[in-house]
């Protein structure tokens, strides 16, 4: 399970004394645990990645802050926690990919108009099952539907 190989990675980076991933780390685990806490049972692979995805969510929004203030130190942090934390994440699916998937949902979805939106990314995220950015699903949907 991908909650316990985080466990380790902890214990590694703490026997290679890696103060900085152990700190990721300890931050990811304690978001996990609050989730399994607010879930009342242990996560899933798939709960443990949405987790995951809610943290480096929370870091790129941050950036995106920081770059207003042209607070390069904090960006530089933030890309490095990313960049550890996207090690436990699903690799993504490429955009002509998406494409694709999003083109088949529309042939089998026949949506109308914008009301069938929420329909249609739906079924696409059951399909990507996490392995795609659904603020870009979104984007693409919105045009097509458009």
């Amino acid at each position: 399970m991908l909650a316990e190989q985080i466990t380790k990675d902890m214990t590694i980076a703490m026997k290679d004394q890696d103060k900085f991933k152990l700190s990721v780390l300890r931050m990811l685990k304690s978001a996990i645990q609050m989730e399994k806490i607010n879930k009342k049972h242990d996560l899933s692979d798939e709960e443990t990645i949405s987790v995951i995805k809610k943290q480096v969510k929370m870091r790129k929004d941050s950036i995106e802050e920081f770059k207003k203030y042209n607070r390069d130190e904090e960006i530089n942090n933030l890309n490095q926690e990313i960049a550890c934390l996207s090690v436990y994440l699903p690799e993504e699916i490429s955009e002509s990919e998406l494409d694709k998937i999003i083109e088949k949902v529309f042939v089998s979805e026949k949506p109308e108009s914008m009301k069938d939106m929420g329909r249609i990314i739906k079924e696409i995220g059951k399909i990507t099952a996490g392995r795609a950015d659904m603020s870009l699903v979104s984007k693409k949907v919105k045009e097509k539907l458009n």
